[in-house]
């Protein structure tokens, strides 16, 4: 503990306040010499500007130029550079004296063409070397042909740097032993004495806390680094010098190596007289300075991290002298000017050098820094922000001393004035100076989150935008922003420069509302990412992906893109017009100005406030868990929350309708209406102001956009406004347009504080403070002198919308930097460990994410598909309660928790972030999911008693608890589409000799089925290397006597020959094989001694032999049997036996049929428990395997399929898992169901969740806090604490899933829909147009028969649905489903043209069964929607019922050319398709018209291609009725 405190103070706290620069032990005393004197010359050198004031800018860049570029190239070297090495060995009486060998270029000695540069003091390579004069021809390493050994190799055992590139290899033609005779023995020679050091003293030196930054780029490990050098030493064999093969740059770690033989204090003391050195190499690199002449570099590259760090780009080199020379001249300007006097003058250099200093070596972590490791952009925060508040601070003076700043005055406060501007400048000159402690404390983050965090700010307080997701995202949302305030703000100044009549509005005004209007939904309605827009052009072409199901969701978002800039399309000028004639009329404007002058804006704001209290607080109170925290159960509940299972999707309620549509009156007329009306206003009595016709375009925009976005908060602002400045304080009011943008921006801020005190006050309530360590209780009561601090702090915090973190978890608050609402700045997603990203050696040896996180994150990513799919709809509903920007909310279910972050909110679509937590928990995290899935209700306590309760009331003390909770529930049955996952132990289910024989005879049926189901049976049995093979096998008396076979898991065995013999496998078998070949299209010879029965033999022998191998054991445990059976169910077959070698002549054999067969048979196992008897019948067990066949996908978790087909929506999926996790090995069963999930949904406190994740963050990176067991992670059930921490990104925290940043759109939500409508889109008004003359075209051909009847004639031309409440998640399109058909159509008895019914298609599995089954299920789907005497009845004596598809069809579909009328295979096919036609009922000819879609019961297809038995009993009914009635 003492060890790490002194790091975080050295490391930490010490080069914080100095940029950079401590001493570190663990280096080397160069390096700490080189940093100390670097720091020194940058602090003093700023004061000899009195002396050459000029010069110290020039000197400045130069120095940063020269070390740069010396930098640059040296790793340049390290990359690409040349070793040269000679292994000596000497006595030396004096260790700093170096001796120069005889090493040249060329013909050349080294004295002669290069020189020496080599460190003072080594880590390991940088130690002292002395060579004898006696070297020779032999010795002289100058031939570049030569590769070389590098010091780094025998102490560290990291391969050396590379030999130069003109080494030839061995595949150039020659090989590694065939060197020269003088190489040789140089090589044996130097081989010879080759000893790997060891360090000197015994006891290892202590190794520090974290590794030094400058190692943070490259590290290894002692014990294998050692074990890497004694193999490389014996893979070599004694030929090292003549190996001409050469070391690539590769087999260096591409930062360097740690050194093992660091220096340790017995080392660095250097006291002896007389030092034996041990056979080193003596290597260096040669850094060509110009052609022919190089220096000699005795250096490594972990010691050059150590001393410099590194830039990899030119760019970043040339950017960090700009920097450096930009802070050496504002420095200088300051100084000059005498900003500074006395001691704040040394104050201020020392800024300067800090500045400077962390350009060359900077503080690695830093208090921002946001991940862990070298952070490159970090470098670059304190000369930035230097260099901003220095040209503040001269533009604020200049400003402020020339007087030609015009101040204004807002509400008492004059602004811009010469004193307002000194005084600003004066407080960033003590923000400058005070630099070393705000970076201490990490108040500033990032250059590129504190650009993304002020582009987002402006955007949403200023223009009314939507949070931004990246800084990319961030400018292009502002600079949309200010293209549309441009464009408006011409027509506001020419409308304002226009003449003003007292009973008229100018033209120019009227259109610049308009477009004003149409502009801001049109923005509103937009994602800040500009990626998403782009997915949406036409020329992005997705190539389609490998696998065989294909992911439906790229192309559900571009189509919801696609759907709403058709629907802006067509709204953005209706609404301009719209807006532009109610603008232009006289009586709207007289109606509004009497209004406004007569009744005031009482009763104007009182409506707005009566509908936004309505909305946003009565209807969400009611509709929650715990109304007004009193209630114990919701006063408007949904049809779900008494039922204790979901079976179907949340049903729409009446309070959900009445919700949508008092948003959408609010959104859409009533704010719209105020704003303009204050528009108005503002212009009428504003004339010829320049600076005002920008704030209305600006102020206008702003309103409107956060009215259409976030209407939740908007009713208590413009209230507030109204009351304050027309009742409180109307002396202050300037104008409502400017009350109440002023406002809007003050209240954003006012929520955040609220929620900070509200998270502060529950946090460290005394009575449910949980203390998770010492420190912990020790900061408790110092907590409480601050509390005052504490509040300043929160009222800073809500101010920059900086979170609010406690220091470890405790009761200690401190700020942090500021944050966008995305709060992470890095975007980390979870990837997905399977068979395509893994190497197959992995794959097969040692199985890679076999680990339940991993494979259990594909249902998080599933569960984020369904909110894509439903978030933004149930939003829209109030199922989620109230919600805005940065929102928290985590869904609870029996294994699923997960954390919903919310970030961006538009109108009519929402962008989240899931971060799935573990299924099973730490300790921790059970004990918090208890706190939210448990009830309050049975609570009858009231303080020390229990009394009871009121009916349907909450105790005393439930009350009192749930008020102090930074959570809330806001509903307990959100319904989701999910997966029921059930796994079952594969060894209890396989412990008995029975229930393995009972697998292995499925696992032999299943390979017979795919055998006989194969379309290329033919040509397997026609295939003679195959036959050839299997010839043996006819012979009565063939025996396969392999051990594998055993007589308690073979039903075929035959213990007297001791093997399994054709004549017991037909025994068993043969009627199977027949029964399966009869169902062949075309059957083949299936007697005994046929082709087909051989075949069958071979594959279910060669099967069963796979088995036995991938055991890897011929014992009859358990354990082997499952190895084996999990080796085979994941495609590891490994074929040892020369007999089954005849497989490979057609891998499908194994692909297709083994493979399948083992899968098969596992599911085929499973139902044997359910129905034991049931697959004795051939038939049952042939549907059956059938069916799974379709239905349901059997595959290893590893395979890129299985989640392809669990984001495809398959309705079924099974899989063997292995799990070895905590010492566990358990082979498990995992069977999913798709069906309907409840959730509980919790809101969390948002600056809670911000606050935990910014201490995490803060702990875990800066302070360096490692303990997995620390005080700021165990629960806390008034903040969960554990589930947040747990949530954030890793390392940090440790989800198993974080989605990417998803969008979810309005227009995907079908319950929304049928409230709102369609979109109003071109397509959608030409459908609507079509079928309105469609309908009347219908109705006049109708009315001109004799005795016709309209009502009659318009069965099925309308689009009326059957259901009223459609389902809120219909299940999305499987991957089974198959091309739609092409419309069926039907002829008509009555009149002369041709409609069409719609059929919709039906799943691939429905057309895959027997006529009868499909027969069957509509009649069983007809009862289950209702009576068909109903429906009927219901239709024939109304016209208000329609089966007609929602969808119109396209003109060209419904009426047909006359082409076709005539041709007689088309009346032909019209007649057989007419259900009624020439039975002489009337009836009949109606049904015929009528489209049955299949979501009701009703199946065109089914009809029209069965065997009529169904048809049959249709028409039966009907001719009943028709009797009846």
């Amino acid at each position: 503990m003492g060890s790490q405190a002194l790091q975080i103070l050295r490391q930490g706290v010490w080069a914080s306040l100095t940029g950079g620069w401590y001493v570190d032990p663990h280096q080397s005393t160069f390096s700490n010499c080189f940093h100390l004197y670097l720091w020194i010359f940058l602090l003093a050198f700023p004061f000899l500007l009195l002396v050459v004031a000029g010069v110290y800018c020039a000197v400045i860049a130069a120095f940063f130029t020269a070390i740069k570029a010396v930098n640059f190239r040296l790793h340049a070297m390290f990359d690409l550079g040349e070793i040269v090495e000679k292994r000596q060995a000497s006595f030396t009486t004096d260790p700093n004296r170096v001796e120069e060998g005889e090493e040249g270029s060329g013909d050349s000695s080294d004295e002669d063409d290069g020189s020496d540069m080599s460190a003072g003091s080594s880590l390991g390579s940088q130690r002292r070397f002395s060579s004898d004069d006696e070297d020779d021809d032999e010795d002289d390493d100058s031939s570049s042909s030569t590769s070389c050994y590098s010091h780094d190799l025998a102490n560290t055992g990291i391969t050396s740097q590379p030999a130069p590139p003109k080494l030839p290899s061995p595949g150039e033609g020659e090989e590694p032993d065939t060197v020269g005779p003088s190489h040789s023995r140089s090589a044996q020679r130097n081989l010879a004495s080759t000893v790997l050091p060891l360090p000197v003293s015994s006891a290892p030196a202590p190794r520090p806390l974290t590794i030094s930054k400058s190692d943070l780029e490259a590290r290894t490990v002692h014990s294998e680094g050692f074990s890497r050098a004694h193999h490389r030493l014996d893979s070599l064999g004694g030929s090292w010098a003549g190996n001409q093969t050469g070391w690539r740059a590769g087999e260096l770690l591409e930062e360097g190596a740690f050194d093992l033989d660091h220096e340790s204090p017995h080392e660095s003391q250097e006291n002896t007289l007389m030092i034996e050195e041990k056979a080193k190499p003596k290597h260096y690199y040669r850094f060509w300075v110009l052609p022919g002449k190089w220096l000699r570099v005795r250096y490594d590259r972990l010691a050059l991290l150590a001393l410099l760090d590194r830039n990899r780009r030119v760019g970043e080199n040339v950017f960090a002298v700009v920097l450096a020379s930009l802070v050496a001249f504002l420095g200088f300007l300051l100084l000059f000017q005498g900003f500074f006097r006395d001691i704040w003058v040394f104050q201020f250099c020392l800024v300067i050098a800090s500045c400077q200093y962390s350009l060359l070596k900077s503080v690695q972590p830093d208090a921002a820094s946001p991940m862990h490791g070298h952070n490159w952009i970090i470098v670059y925060s304190r000369p930035v922000y230097f260099c901003l508040c220095c040209v503040l601070i001269s533009v604020f003076d200049l400003v402020g001393h020339s007087d030609s700043m015009l101040p204004f005055t807002l509400y008492g406060v004059t602004f811009f004035s010469a004193h307002f501007l000194l005084c600003a400048r004066d407080m960033l000159i003590v923000f400058t100076l005070c630099f070393p402690i705000i970076f201490l404390f990490g108040l500033l983050p990032q250059v590129n989150t504190f650009l993304m965090c002020l582009l987002e700010q402006v955007d949403m307080h200023i223009f009314g935008g939507t949070a931004t997701t990246s800084p990319l995202s961030s400018v292009y949302s502002l600079l949309r922003s200010i293209l549309v305030a441009a464009l408006v703000y011409g027509f506001c100044l020419g409308a304002i420069n226009a003449p003003w009549g007292e009973a008229h509005v100018p033209v120019l005004f009227s259109v610049f509302c308009g477009l004003l209007l149409a502009l801001s939904y049109h923005l509103s309605r937009q994602s800040s990412d500009p990626t998403i827009l782009w997915s949406a052009s036409p020329h992005i072409q997705d190539f389609p992906p490998p696998l065989e199901i294909k992911d439906p969701l790229p192309e559900k978002l571009r189509n919801s893109v696609v759907k709403i800039l058709h629907s802006d399309l067509v709204m953005c000028p209706l609404m301009a017009i719209i807006t532009f004639a109610i603008s232009a009329s006289t009586y709207v404007f007289f109606f509004f100005f009497f209004f406004y002058i007569i009744f005031g804006c009482f009763l104007f704001f009182f409506s707005t406030f009566l509908v936004g209290f309505s909305t946003h607080y009565l209807l969400p109170q009611l509709r929650k868990q715990l109304p007004w925290f009193c209630l114990a159960h919701p006063v408007l509940r949904s049809r779900e929350y008494s039922q204790f299972e979901v079976r179907d999707a949340a049903q729409l309620m009446w309070f959900e309708k009445l919700y949508a549509w008092l948003q959408c009156v609010e959104k859409y007329f009533i704010y719209p209406a105020v704003v303009l009306n204050s528009l108005t206003t503002e212009a009428h009595t504003v004339r010829f102001s320049i600076g005002r016709a920008l704030f209305i375009s600006v102020a206008g925009m702003k309103l409107l956009r956060t009215s259409f976005c976030v209407p939740s908060q908007q009713y208590v602002t413009l209230c507030f406004t109204a009351l304050f400045f027309q009742f409180d304080y109307p002396r202050f009011s300037q104008t409502f347009l400017l009350d109440y943008y002023c406002m809007s921006i003050l209240f954003s801020k006012l929520w955040d504080l609220l929620f900070k005190l509200r998270f502060v006050l529950t946090y460290i309530a005394p009575w449910q403070i949980t203390w998770g360590s010492a420190f912990h209780a020790f900061a408790q009561p110092f907590a409480v002198p601050h509390s005052a601090m504490l509040f300043v702090q929160a009222v800073f915090s809500a101010l920059f919308s900086t979170p609010l973190n406690p220091v470890l978890g405790s009761a200690v608050f401190v700020t942090s930097y500021t944050r966008p609402v995305k709060f992470w700045e890095r975007d980390y997603n979870t990837k997905r460990v399977d068979h395509s990203n893994t190497r197959l050696a992995t794959q097969l040896d040692r199985n890679p994410g076999a680990d339940d996180n991993n494979l259990n994150s594909i249902f998080y990513e599933h569960l984020t598909r369904s909110l894509q799919h439903s978030l933004c709809g149930d939003l829209l509903l109030g199922r989620w309660g109230n919600y805005s920007t940065g929102d928290c909310f985590i869904l609870a279910s029996d294994y699923l928790n997960t954390l919903v972050h919310i970030i961006e909110i538009g109108n009519g679509l929402v962008t989240f972030q899931l971060r799935g937590l573990e299924f099973r928990g730490t300790y921790c995290q059970q004990r918090e999911v208890e706190a939210i899935t448990e009830g309050v209700e049975e609570d009858e306590g009231c303080c020390c008693c229990e009394p009871g309760h009121l009916p349907h009331m909450l105790s005393f003390n439930a009350a009192f608890g749930q008020r102090w909770l930074a959570w809330e529930v806001a509903a307990t049955k959100y319904v989701l589409e999910g997966y029921s996952i059930s796994d079952n132990n594969a060894a209890s289910m396989l412990q008995v000799f029975d229930l393995r024989k009972i697998l292995i005879t499925y696992y032999v049926k299943s390979i017979i089925y795919y055998v006989t189901r194969s379309p290329k049976l033919e040509e397997w049995l026609a295939n003679e290397t195959v036959q050839e093979v299997l010839r043996p096998c006819l012979n009565p008396s063939y025996v396969d006597s392999d051990p594998t076979f055993n007589l308690n898991i073979d039903e075929d065995y035959d213990h007297r020959a001791s093997g399994i013999t054709p004549s017991s496998f037909c025994l068993v078998y043969l009627e199977w094989i027949k029964y399966c070949n009869s169902r062949r299209q075309t059957p083949v010879e299936s007697e005994k001694d046929s082709p087909l029965v051989t075949l069958c033999f071979g594959l279910c022998i060669l099967g069963r032999r796979a088995l036995g191998t991938a055991s890897h054991s011929m014992s009859a445990s358990l354990e082997p049997f499952l190895y084996g059976l999990h080796a085979l169910f994941k495609g590891d077959f490994r074929i040892t036996s020369p007999r089954d070698e005849w497989v490979f002549a057609d891998m499908d054999l194994l692909n297709r049929v083994v493979a399948p067969g083992v899968r098969m048979s596992l599911k085929l196992h499973q139902d044997h428990f359910t129905s034991p008897d049931e697959y004795e019948d051939p038939v049952v067990l042939y549907d059956a395997i059938t069916a799974n066949e379709e239905k349901m996908l059997i595959s290893h978790e590893g395979d890129p399929v299985w989640r392809s087909a669990i984001l495809a929506n398959m309705p079924s999926l099974l899989a063997l898992r292995h799990v070895m996790d905590d010492g566990s090995d358990e082979y498990k069963i995992i069977m999913l169901n798709k069906r309907f999930l409840s959730f509980r949904v919790i809101k969390v406190n948002r600056e809670c969740v911000r606050g935990l994740w910014a201490g995490q963050q803060q702990e875990l990176v800066f302070l360096r806090n490692r303990n997995p067991e620390r005080g700021s992670i165990q629960n806390a059930k008034q903040a969960l604490r554990n589930m947040i921490n747990s949530s954030c990104d890793q390392p940090i925290g440790y989800p198993i899933y974080v989605s990417p940043l998803t969008t979810s759109y309005a227009g995907a939500h079908v319950q929304l829909r049928s409230v709102w409508g369609g979109p109003i889109s071109p397509h959608n008004i030409y459908t609507w147009f079509i079928s309105s003359w469609d309908r009347l075209q219908k109705g006049c051909g109708a009315g001109c028969n004799s005795g016709g009847n309209i009502e009659d004639s318009d069965c099925g031309g309308g689009s009326t649905s059957i259901s009223n409440n459609p389902a809120a998640h219909p299940p999305q399109n499987t991957a089974s489903s198959i091309t739609q058909p092409h419309p069926t159509t039907v002829q008509p008895l009555m009149g002369t043209t041709c409609f069409s019914c719609t059929v919709n298609p039906l799943p691939l599995a429905l057309l895959s069964q027997s006529e009868g089954r499909m027969d069957a299920g509509l009649v069983s789907s007809l009862h289950r929607t209702s009576s068909i005497h109903g429906l009927l009845g219901q239709h024939l004596s109304s016209s208000q019922l329609s089966f007609s598809s929602s969808v119109p069809l396209p003109l060209a579909d419904r009426f047909c050319p006359s082409s076709l009328q005539d041709n007689p295979s088309h009346r032909a096919s019209q007649r057989g398709l007419s259900l009624g036609q020439g039975s002489g009922l009337p009836y009949e000819a109606l049904y015929s018209k009528w489209s049955l879609p299949g979501r009701k019961g009703f199946n065109g297809p089914a009809v029209m291609e069965g065997d009529g038995s169904v048809s049959q009993s249709i028409r039966t009914q009907v001719r009943t009725h028709a009797y009846i009635t």
